[in-house]
């Protein structure tokens, strides 16, 4: 089991953006996976595993997702990332599936897993690509009934492939973190079919006609309806929800949007 020490609970991939009044601003990509399932050419890897054997890793991990991961449709199936997945953030809810032959416990079926942790040191940061699997996620590779068998094994060759995110009949939604204020605004972007992780995301502040490119730590005092648009990190395709964000919108609801990728 890799050492619980390799894992930073750190801050989600930021997103921060510049409007005329100059307010500070965060806007938290958080990003959901379900994930289909194919014949897929695979790379090799090194997995381990961290937490409870039949658990989610940690309560949340780097990527902000809190106690969302041991929840469907995570259902604990996750991943920390070493540095080559984690990318310093920008690899949160990336889904990936892993399969394991190197073990007489490995059934050689794929899981699917999505990326919602950092792994950032020991053979985390020395290996090529690294997963470190919830107890969950690891067992789940196993033949049926030799989980623990595996699990003991504690490090394995695996193979994996990046798939798509799948998330049927749900469109995506912006959470406004409980932390937000009229000067301070920062969303949890959940449930993006696809990439599943995001290169950019843009805000418009209803009326203005011009699209804000957020970057780290800047922002503005919300006083309009906000649309927000997306950018999905691997195919670089664009999302608009429009008007998602509504005047008087509150810290901690969620609004949901009527698009997708």
């Amino acid at each position: 089991m890799a050492s619980s020490s390799f894992h930073r609970l750190s801050s989600l991939l930021v997103f921060v953006g510049f409007l005329s009044l100059l307010r500070p601003c965060a806007c938290y990509s958080r990003l959901f996976l379900n994930s289909s399932a194919g014949v897929l050419a695979t790379s090799p890897a090194v997995a381990t595993w961290y937490g409870s054997p039949g658990g989610a890793g940690s309560d949340g991990g780097a990527c902000g997702f809190g106690d969302a991961v041991s929840k469907p449709p995570f259902s604990s199936l996750i991943s920390a990332g070493g540095p080559s997945l984690y990318k310093s953030g920008k690899g949160c809810g990336a889904c990936y599936q892993v399969s394991c032959t190197s073990n007489g416990a490995c059934s050689g079926n794929p899981v699917t897993v999505v990326i919602t942790d950092e792994c950032p040191g020991g053979p985390c940061a020395s290996d090529p690509v690294h997963f470190d699997l919830s107890g969950t996620a690891f067992g789940a590779m196993a033949k049926p009934g030799q989980a623990d068998a595996l699990r003991n094994v504690g490090s394995l060759q695996i193979q994996y492939s990046r798939v798509p995110c799948n998330y049927p009949g749900v469109n995506v939604a912006f959470k406004v973190d409980a932390g937000s204020n009229p000067s301070y605004f920062a969303a949890i972007i959940e449930f993006e079919n696809g990439d599943g992780d995001l290169s950019a995301v843009d805000l418009q502040q209803v009326g203005s006609g011009s699209w804000i490119p957020l970057q780290q730590l800047w922002g503005a005092l919300w006083k309009a309806p906000l649309s927000i648009r997306l950018t999905s990190g691997q195919s670089g395709k664009t999302l608009v929800a429009t008007n998602v964000i509504p005047v008087g919108w509150q810290p901690g609801a969620t609004y949901s949007s009527n698009v997708n990728y």
